[in-house]
């Protein structure tokens, strides 16, 4: 099966306070694109697109292996995607989106979700168990009720998907419409979404704190 992987790269990184592109901010002393793009093709992904802004091209291209395809990304996570798989050869059997800003996923989760699509499953996601208590509060912050922890799941990417499916998931989007994730544009269309195991390294980072911690992981 020839698996694709797309990395959604053009975000901003404004709450990382980094005034460049998030995927470009560089951990361990490479941009964290770079390391999401390894972590695909080392768990088995056959080639990769990645969306980056168009302003910033030649830096993404500077900072990949040859023969990563590059797309203009767009406004939203959505919109990248979009574009993305624009870019995916019609032979391609399997779609994974991947986060530039989870570089540090290891490549055996890319190689749980691959295993599940090549077992017939339309979508997968890895997922971790929820550990916090979860409560619901209301508008004055007061605590209403607790959720129950059991059948709760963290979700993370890679995300892994039939090409058919996501296209025709895409397709059916209205246009301006964001949901939360790709396995949300598959459930829209009624797809059934599988689940793999995760790993808490896949960790999304978002804030200047959650770099400072993944350097520390990359330095051990």
């Amino acid at each position: 099966m020839h698996a694709v992987g797309i990395v959604a790269a053009a975000g901003s990184g404004l709450r990382l306070g980094s005034g460049r592109p998030k995927a470009l901010v560089p951990l361990g002393g490479r941009p964290l694109v770079a390391w999401a793009v390894a972590t695909l093709l080392d768990g088995g992904v056959d080639e990769v697109v990645v969306a980056a802004p168009a302003a910033d091209h030649e830096e993404f291209a500077r900072a990949l292996p040859a023969g990563i395809r590059l797309v203009v990304g767009g406004a939203t996570r959505t919109d990248s995607v979009r574009a993305a798989l624009g870019a995916v050869p019609g032979d391609a059997g399997a779609v994974l989106v991947h986060d530039a800003a989870r570089p540090l996923t290891p490549p055996d989760v890319v190689g749980r979700v691959l295993a599940a699509l090549a077992a017939g499953a339309p979508a997968v996601v890895p997922v971790l168990p929820v550990v916090d208590t979860t409560v619901v509060v209301d508008d004055d912050g007061v605590v209403t009720d607790a959720v129950p922890r059991a059948p709760l799941r963290r979700v993370q990417t890679p995300q892994g998907f039939s090409r058919v499916v996501l296209a025709e998931a895409y397709d059916d989007l209205p246009e301006g419409v964001e949901l939360t994730d790709d396995a949300a544009v598959v459930r829209a269309l009624g797809v059934p979404v599988r689940t793999v195991a995760g790993d808490e390294r896949a960790t999304k980072i978002t804030v200047a704190h959650d770099l400072a911690l993944a350097e520390l992981q990359v330095a051990r």
